[in-house]
């Protein structure tokens, strides 16, 4: 396999293992993180929920964007 292959399958799997685990945080400390936020900021429950959830859709974009695209493109051409 092209070292380039290589990096950025490693990108797309670390970068995916960090939208999982911050899913995870969501699922199962909403509660927990949003009162540890709320001690900074003075937002209501559905704006907090709102911003993750906005903010995990702009990172598995990128994901797809920056690493997942590329790999497909070098995987396809068959260049390297």
């Amino acid at each position: 396999m092209n070292a380039n292959r290589e990096v950025l399958l490693y990108c797309v799997v670390i970068n995916y293992g960090i939208l999982l685990v911050w899913f995870a945080a969501f699922v199962f400390a909403h509660d927990a993180m949003y009162r540890l936020h709320s001690r900074w900021f003075k937002i209501p429950v559905g704006t907090f929920d709102a911003i993750h959830y906005g903010s995990m859709a702009v990172f598995k974009i990128g994901i797809m964007l920056f690493n997942l695209a590329p790999l497909l493109a070098l995987y396809f051409s068959g260049v390297c």
